[in-house]
């Protein structure tokens, strides 16, 4: 079966739109929200502060017949003035707090406390973490600035291999999946609690990385369509073009997701979200690559009229060099 993907390329971008229409919303939601004041709900690695994690232990006899009560926990937290923390039901017997900077003896009341309201805690699964604040405003600084230069960077390197609408489309492309990813993490924020912490941003830079090589396959098929035929209406060169690199592109982001599917399920707490993130980028990554950016450069090249010519001088040079 062919796919067209030009014939119905307004329901695609319709589609889009929608998600990240829905990805603002949520981000200005978030940001009006006083216990977040970010587009996302960010994580201890941005904010600084302490995030401490307990477990019951359940080789003791009843100590886990009955399920956590969080209305207790935050009680507990109120009682010792952390009424503000970020309070989270792990499991069936985990406890997630994340809260301000706390010393030792403030740590070992609140797990003490705790431990007689909820039941007694496994010593071997506590984690406590602590981040200054300048440490986490430096992590967020380094992990934007890493995104801009890498986005300068494919958009120079699509300019020299291609051409300037290539590259721009490529980059729209980017900005798209980087955007829905973003988005999903803001609705995840609210609706879940999900935090983005510095692996968020590692997920960013990978999902770059790998969307923009799915979009480079396709539009190198198309460039070299155009020089073999180039009095091709542009629309039908764009369909075979995605058509010939369909398998491809599908079986490598399916084998990738098989991967990231197994980190989600069983990988752990600490590898959770940064895996959610690359399921969701690369997901949108495949999409965009199919469905935006080829369509919108057969969208440009038909409204700018501009194919023709360009193809043919090229085929133009290709001879001559030859």
């Amino acid at each position: 079966m062919k796919l067209t993907v030009n014939k119905s390329r307004s329901l695609w971008w319709a589609i889009s739109a929608v998600f990240i229409l829905s990805g603002i919303i949520s981000m200005v939601i978030s940001w009006q929200n006083p216990n977040i004041h970010a587009p996302l709900r960010p994580g201890l690695d941005f904010v600084g502060g302490t995030r401490l994690q307990f477990e019951r232990d359940c080789t003791k006899p009843n100590n886990c017949d009955k399920p956590i009560d969080i209305g207790v926990v935050r009680d507990v937290a109120k009682a010792q003035g952390l009424g503000d923390s970020s309070i989270q039901i792990v499991g069936e017997n985990g406890i997630l707090i994340r809260t301000k900077n706390l010393d030792a003896d403030q740590r070992t009341k609140l797990r003490n406390t705790l431990s007689e309201k909820v039941g007694e805690f496994d010593p071997q699964k506590n984690q406590i973490d602590s981040v200054g604040p300048t440490l986490g405003q430096e992590l967020f600084r380094s992990g934007i600035l890493a995104l801009v230069v890498s986005f300068v960077g494919i958009t120079i390197y699509m300019a020299f291999r291609f051409q300037w609408d290539y590259a721009i489309f490529a980059i729209v492309a980017l900005f798209h999946d980087i955007l829905i990813t973003v988005g999903s993490f803001s609705i995840l924020g609210l609706l879940l609690g999900i935090e983005a912490d510095s692996l968020f941003i590692v997920a960013l830079l990978t999902i770059t990385g790998f969307s923009v090589n799915d979009t480079v396959v396709i539009y190198d098929r198309i460039r070299e369509t155009i020089k073999v035929h180039p009095d091709r209406p542009i629309a039908e060169i764009v369909d075979d073009a995605v058509n010939q690199t369909l398998t491809r592109s599908l079986n490598t982001t399916l084998t990738v997701l098989l991967t990231l599917l197994a980190i989600f399920l069983f990988g752990g707490e600490t590898l959770r979200n940064f895996s959610l993130a690359l399921i969701i980028g690369f997901t949108m990554g495949a999409y965009s690559s199919i469905f935006i950016a080829s369509t919108l450069l057969a969208w440009w090249r038909e409204r700018t009229g501009q194919s023709v010519a360009v193809a043919t001088a090229n085929a133009t040079d290709t001879s001559a060099s030859s």
